[in-house]
């Protein structure tokens, strides 16, 4: 198992999965390429992140009416949907730990709908968020 390592938080990857950064997110895929995790992650400056909060978000920030659920991924709680645009199935999550917001999508071809879904859900429970002591102050 590999362990991603960001400033603020860290998932475990399983040998056949890879990670690779793009401009303000990180991209997660198997080596099958059936499809693509992406996580953003925002940090409020003052204050935490409230359950409220985090479901306002979603709803304003999710394209097109979404039926959201309370979940858990790791250390973050937070919502998520499913829904499909064209020809992809998309998963999104909104979560929040303290003061981190992760927003995490999964997509993949509608046809594939479901294949990863149990690797999916056990990659995204091994998110942890770093101790305070590293977290860096100037951030």
């Amino acid at each position: 198992m590999n362990v991603l390592e960001t400033e603020w938080w860290s998932i475990a990857l399983p040998p056949e999965w890879w990670a690779d950064t793009e401009e303000d997110s990180i991209l997660i895929s198997d080596r099958d390429a059936v499809g693509t995790i992406e996580i953003s992650t925002l940090h409020k400056a003052e204050g935490e992140f409230h359950s409220e909060d985090v479901a306002q978000l979603a709803q304003e920030e999710s394209a097109g009416p979404q039926v959201w659920q309370a979940t858990l991924l790791g250390d973050f709680a937070g919502v998520s949907a499913a829904s499909e645009e064209e020809d992809t199935a998309l998963r999104e999550w909104f979560v929040a730990c303290g003061s981190l917001l992760l927003y995490v999508t999964y997509s993949c071809e509608l046809e594939n709908r479901g294949m990863d879904d149990a690797a999916v859900d056990a990659l995204l429970d091994t998110l942890c968020v770093l101790d305070a002591g590293q977290v860096p102050q100037d951030a």
